[in-house]
């Protein structure tokens, strides 16, 4: 983990962090508001994202990119979660702390859409780079997609300096932890899969179901 107040300008695995007072801010932010874990896993999503951006011709505002994925589980965190989606509380916390340094509106949305639609397959590609690249990041840590198409060397560094000790069965306590206290937020999503997985009795809201037993008479 870097030291408070330290901020990394080099290059890892051939993406640098944007050396910029916005980026050093989202930083500081997310390292005060998130545990190591998600921390570390952040700060991967952008350099995975940034090198499947490489691969597959996409070019992003790096700046961007960075907020995008340094936010976007911040709905996971405690003090940051509401009775909505985790991905729109990390989503609504970037568009505050964008529009609060004067970003302007176009951008806020990118990075508003590229976190709350990160857990959504498919759509963010077809959107923005910086869209599409926070989920790409994300496939590739946590789903491991992608995977396979990136240099080891290049992996092998992302995860020298950010490091994902038993990271599989910690993030899945991260999010069990992060939506158990909101079941009913994670209807449509893959979020319910996780519940069902870890919390007894929890059964997802199916959707067959709530058709037949809409209030449709026919």
């Amino acid at each position: 983990m870097i030291p408070r107040g330290a901020f990394m300008t080099e290059k890892i695995a051939g993406v640098a962090v944007p050396d910029s007072m916005l980026a050093r801010e989202a930083t500081e932010f997310i390292r005060e508001a998130e545990p190591p874990l998600l921390y570390d896993h952040s700060r991967r999503v952008y350099f995975f994202g940034s090198l499947q951006g490489k691969r597959l011709g996409l070019k992003p505002d790096a700046e961007l990119l960075y907020v995008g994925a340094m936010f976007h589980d911040l709905g996971l965190a405690e003090g940051h979660r509401s009775d909505q989606r985790f991905e729109l509380d990390g989503a609504d916390a970037a568009r505050r702390f964008l529009a609060s340094r004067n970003v302007p509106e176009i951008d806020v949305r990118k990075v508003w859409e590229a976190i709350a639609l990160h857990t959504t397959p498919e759509v963010p590609y077809r959107l923005e780079p910086e869209v599409a690249l926070v989920t790409a990041g994300v496939e590739t840590d946590v789903l491991g997609f992608g995977y396979g198409e990136l240099a080891k060397e290049d992996i092998d560094a992302v995860v020298a300096a950010h490091p994902r000790p038993d990271f599989k069965n910690r993030i899945l306590q991260a999010f069990t932890d992060g939506f158990k206290d909101r079941p009913d937020t994670t209807f449509g999503t893959m979020n319910a899969d996780v519940l069902e997985h870890f919390v007894p009795g929890f059964k997802h809201t199916d959707f067959v179901e709530v058709i037949r037993d809409s209030d449709w008479p026919e």
